[in-house]
């Protein structure tokens, strides 16, 4: 397949709501679909890392992706996660979610089993050679355990040409800079941390897969278009007013912040699946404070 940019902007990580008996609340991820198409985004990302694809059995992830694949109607692009860290399952997974009408997918970097560089390239191009389908990488060091280096991501971007991109989450900007200069046409770069969103943009990156934006997609999604138009002061302005939230998104382990402001804001229950618990209850008047601050509540 000949590599185009995917998506330029947003693509929100998608949180999986569940109902009171802890099954996967459809009602929800419909709302929550349009909540996002309406505030402008440019791509959902269901069943990642963020959506707890890691307590969810196969067939609830085709279920999450068929149910948004389904609500957005082609509004937006949708790319489904389908990562892990047996490569066999990360094949089978990933066809599943292309089954389902997904766009592409998001493959995390095997986690704990903390391969090599040459394992890591191995596991992507084995991914790349079963699937005729968009393949974006996501390398997030702080909850996988491992790396994915600059070196490896650009090799697998000129041999693999339906691997388009990489969610880039390892904060290293001296690592990300060196695949901004040096990839091929087409292959996307975003970034996976919301509060750094600004400076990798002016750097050349080509948006974020974000977190915040499940909260507030109307105003973050319309920074990140003004960091794309090179519009900085007034995106810095969003940014700033931002920021807080984007910090508190990881005050615990995320999800739970961001399925808790969802819970307060009315669009969810506040309902994870262990090991994941409620948000602390010390955390809960900030949270208030900053949503206030906001208009959300």
């Amino acid at each position: 397949m000949k590599r185009s940019l995917l998506f330029r902007g947003t693509g929100t990580a998608l949180i999986t709501p569940f109902t009171n008996q802890n099954e996967v609340d459809e009602h929800a991820i419909k709302k929550l679909v349009d909540y996002q198409i309406r505030g402008g985004v440019e791509a959902l990302l269901p069943t990642g890392t963020t959506g707890e694809s890691v307590t969810l059995s196969d067939e609830e992830q085709a279920r999450v992706v068929a149910i948004v694949v389904k609500q957005a109607k082609g509004r937006v692009k949708v790319i489904a996660g389908a990562g892990s860290n047996s490569t066999a399952k990360a094949v089978i997974l990933a066809k599943q979610m292309l089954a389902e009408g997904a766009d592409g997918i998001l493959s995390v970097a095997p986690y704990y089993n903390k391969p090599t560089q040459e394992g890591f390239y191995q596991h992507y191009a084995a991914i790349a050679s079963e699937i005729d389908a968009p393949i974006v990488m996501y390398n997030v060091p702080g909850r996988t355990s491992s790396n994915i280096e600059a070196a490896t991501t650009l090799r697998l971007a000129n041999e693999f040409p339906n691997i388009v991109g990489i969610k880039e989450a390892s904060g290293n900007f001296g690592q990300i800079m060196e695949i901004l200069r040096s990839r091929p046409k087409g292959f996307g770069v975003w970034s996976g941390d919301d509060a750094i969103t600004l400076p990798l943009i002016a750097l050349g990156a080509d948006g974020v897969v974000s977190v915040v934006s499940n909260e507030i997609p109307k105003r973050f999604s319309t920074m990140v278009r003004l960091c794309l138009k090179g519009n900085f002061a007034q995106a810095t302005k969003i940014h700033n007013q931002l920021l807080d939230l984007m910090n508190f998104n990881f005050i615990e382990s995320s999800p739970i912040p961001v399925k808790a402001v969802l819970a307060v804001m009315g669009m969810i229950k506040e309902k994870y699946r262990l090991p994941l618990v409620p948000l602390n209850d010390r955390h809960r008047p900030m949270m208030k404070s900053i949503l206030k601050e906001l208009g959300l509540i």
